[in-house]
């Protein structure tokens, strides 16, 4: 009997014309790093009495299907992720004849793309479809050395199980991998220093439409007032933060990273930094974190 490795499992996705309908074909393999996206159903222990101490049978409770799947920031598996979760791009070629083109996700839309996955674990074997899978949100952390991984939080409509894949023939990419070391961080265009680590969290606060059904199914997933925050850690060398948050201003922040001529850049045009307090906690270097949040400009 084979028993089931991460190793040999794999990802797979396809963009759907109708939410909550799987694709035919179309499918394109993903790189993942984890996945934690499946349905459960819990049990609600009976409350009735009369029948002794022993309990009487359990109630099956509604199916709720989401979770997080962490995959790597590269050049190209990382545009499924982010179409998911801004819509479609404008896309344009850098210089007429290059090659090279500009894909620019704008946030806001009022109407998201869903998607269908696949979870393959060919050695048992089982296949789970989750369909009408929407992203809820996207969060990354820049640091100085590690790994560069995002994390994709997903809300799924329900799901399939086969003991057959269903996404049939697999595309496949090139991965071309960002690391920390290629990034950079500006403020208002200028290089931002002293920066220790940045997290950054773009949410589309999902609403479910928890309609009754005996499918265990939800009927959709609205996306509600999106949210770009994060928290910055810097070393207090100067007063440039400070003075902006105490003024209430906005700065613009770009969190970027380039290699070779892929480059992807994520562009905060109006961020407000509250004022944090400055904690001295031993003889090394002080450090201030700074909770942003950006706002509609």
């Amino acid at each position: 009997m084979a028993r089931a490795q991460g190793a040999r499992s794999q990802l797979a996705a396809a963009f759907e014309t109708v939410y909550g309908q799987a694709p035919t074909s179309g499918y394109t393999k993903l790189p993942f790093a984890s996945i934690t996206l499946g349905s459960e159903q819990p049990l609600l222990a009976s409350e009735l009495l009369g029948y002794g101490r022993d309990p009487l049978p359990p109630i099956k409770d509604a199916v709720t299907t989401d979770g997080d799947i962490v995959v790597p920031i590269d050049a190209e598996a990382w545009g499924f992720w982010l179409k998911a979760t801004f819509g479609d791009p404008t896309t344009s070629e850098t210089d007429p004849g290059s090659g090279i083109y500009e894909h620019v996700f704008q946030s806001g839309s009022w109407t998201l793309p869903s998607m269908s996955i696949e979870k393959g674990l060919p050695e048992v074997p089982r296949y789970e479809m989750f369909t009408g899978c929407m992203v809820n949100s996207l969060s990354w952390q820049m640091q100085r050395a590690g790994l560069l991984t995002a994390t994709v939080n997903i809300v799924a409509q329900g799901e399939t199980l086969d003991d057959t894949s269903q996404a049939g023939s697999l595309g496949d990419i090139v991965l071309k991998r960002f690391g920390h070391f290629n990034g950079a961080i500006k403020r208002n265009g200028v290089s931002l220093g002293n920066v220790v680590s940045v997290e950054i969290t773009y949410s589309n606060n999902l609403d479910r439409i928890e309609t009754i059904g005996n499918d265990g199914r939800i009927d959709g997933a609205d996306p509600t007032m999106a949210a770009l925050t994060g928290n910055m850690v810097v070393r207090f060398a100067d007063d440039a933060l400070f003075d902006q948050a105490i003024n209430g201003e906005a700065c613009e922040l770009e969190f970027a990273y380039q290699l070779g001529n892929a480059e992807f850049s994520l562009v905060a045009h109006a961020v407000y930094l509250p004022r944090p307090r400055v904690e001295i906690t031993g003889p090394g270097g002080i450090q201030v974190t700074f909770e942003w949040q950006a706002a509609r400009d």
